[in-house]
């Protein structure tokens, strides 16, 4: 039997924005499906099995996060990504925290979200490892390696809050604060920020 080719669904409700990612996910090579809002989205709920859902996090009704909570409950194989624009970054932690496998920011570059759809596509097991024990013990293992100024900033860093914020709660610079993040994602060979939630919540999970 020939394999189902995925289908890219997009909600967004920023015509322009839907209508670009669209565009650039047609030209390379993927079938795409697009909606103004998440209950358009569910109101005419396609056959997900195999599928990616891309949404953006902040929309008017149901949001994306909300969308996520929804998804992984009827359909938990299906994987959801999730648009940000900077200030959201707490709200698309929270996604992945409820199940999304990834989170880009707006503007995103073009082959990273190429990239995290033909991940989300495969599973990535090495990448994602939701279930991994083995993963998890890899990621504690990087854990153990930050001190504990670097600790407090990843904590911070999971929990969405932008640099400022940060060094105002931990009395330090923002400068201080990038060079600690930037020792953080090294430490932890993290390529985004949403590959240390994907870590950080791994590690949880396998306490």
């Amino acid at each position: 039997m020939t394999p189902k080719t995925p289908i890219i669904h997009i909600i967004d409700d920023d015509d322009a924005a839907r209508d670009s990612l669209a565009f650039l996910l047609k030209a390379a090579g993927f079938s795409t499906a697009e909606y103004r809002s998440a209950s358009s989205f569910l109101a005419n709920l396609p056959d997900l099995t195999a599928a990616c859902v891309i949404t953006d996090v902040r929309m008017p009704g149901q949001s994306g996060l909300e969308l996520v909570v929804e998804l992984k409950a009827s359909h938990p194989g299906v994987p959801v990504i999730v648009m940000t624009g900077h200030g959201d970054v707490p709200l698309a932690v929270q996604a992945m925290k409820v199940g999304a496998v990834d989170f880009l920011e707006k503007p995103y570059d073009d082959v990273v979200i190429v990239r995290a759809v033909e991940t989300a596509l495969v599973g990535n097991a090495d990448a994602l490892a939701v279930h991994d024990e083995d993963g998890a013990r890899d990621v504690k293992g990087r854990l153990e390696t930050l001190t504990q100024r670097e600790r407090q900033v990843l904590e911070k860093l999971v929990d969405g809050k932008p640099n400022k914020v940060t060094a105002l709660e931990l009395g330090i610079s923002p400068r201080t604060v990038e060079i600690y993040r930037a020792n953080v994602m090294s430490k932890m060979q993290a390529a985004s920020v949403s590959d240390l939630v994907r870590m950080t919540i791994l590690a949880e999970r396998h306490r």
